[in-house]
């Protein structure tokens, strides 16, 4: 299957139908995957779970809904939303399985997390009746992209057992910038430019190198994400999709002038190849 790179933006995303990105997500089946059949499992990292060491949640049953923005001034409403999908322990174990045969481990298991809202906002809209089973794999923001880059390359194999692998973050994430504007308010230059050179570097060049590398090599990396949680699921999903993989983007809005809601599939037609373990 595919892998793709989801930008989830605000929580507000999850009643906002004014929002390009929510009209996205709902059109997910026929823009997206037309044509392929429904995944029989969805491994989803999310740039709001963080641990030391990679995690995996191991939930049998229904996931719980986490409504992880509470002090922070959201309409009650959010907190009534429930995206209770099943749990996908055998992905979860797998998972674990994979990377540690990588290099990764040893790996966790959380056996009472569910899905945070860079999990459940999306998923609510694209896979609605919440039958999917899905589970989550942790970031470690003190490591680098390629690190990241590297741990979706152990993940691929799951793809030819029917595992949709997503990335849910931002193409562009500062928090610190982003205020109420007015509708038409020009991107920033920092925004627009790091955006564009995202763009450029998946789409035209498929610098992969690049993009693990981003901090150095794009305009304004520290400014884009002065904090990495949102950036690096872009790096499982693509590591995931391998050397080869094509990038397409398949959605492009701006919310609030700085937050680009840029997101991508990536494709390849080679077949994975195992990757050496990971060292220190």
């Amino acid at each position: 299957m595919d892998t793709f790179f989801l930008s989830h933006g605000t929580p507000t995303l999850s009643i906002d139908d004014t929002m390009p990105a929510q009209h996205f997500f709902r059109s997910w089946l026929p823009a997206a995957v037309a044509g392929a059949q429904p995944p029989r499992a969805i491994l989803i990292v999310s740039g709001h779970w963080e641990t030391a060491t990679p995690t995996v949640n191991v939930v049998r049953g229904n996931n719980d809904t986490i409504h992880d923005f509470e002090g922070y001034g959201f309409p009650k409403s959010m907190f009534q939303l429930e995206y209770p999908a099943p749990g996908a322990p055998d992905v979860a174990k797998k998972a674990k399985e994979l990377l540690e045969q990588a290099g990764f481990g040893p790996v966790k298991e959380d056996h009472g997390r569910g899905l945070d809202h860079g999990a459940w906002v999306p998923l609510m809209f694209m896979y609605p009746e919440a039958n999917v089973p899905v589970c989550q794999l942790s970031l470690q923001s003190g490591r680098d992209g390629a690190y990241h880059y590297d741990l979706g390359r152990a993940l691929a194999p799951l793809r030819d057992d029917g595992v949709l692998i997503l990335g849910s973050g931002n193409a562009t994430h500062n928090l610190s910038c982003m205020a109420p504007v007015a509708e038409g308010t020009p991107v920033p230059q920092w925004a627009a430019e790091f955006d564009g050179w995202l763009q450029e570097a998946l789409l035209a060049g498929g610098r992969h190198d690049d993009v693990k590398q981003y901090e150095e090599k794009a305009p304004h990396g520290k400014m884009a994400h002065p904090s990495p949680d949102h950036f690096l699921p872009l790096h499982v999903a693509l590591g995931a999709a391998g050397e080869d993989a094509k990038a397409e983007l398949i959605h492009h809005s701006w919310y609030n002038a700085t937050l680009s809601h840029a997101s991508y599939r990536f494709t390849t037609t080679t077949k994975n190849k195992p990757i050496a373990a990971c060292k220190e």
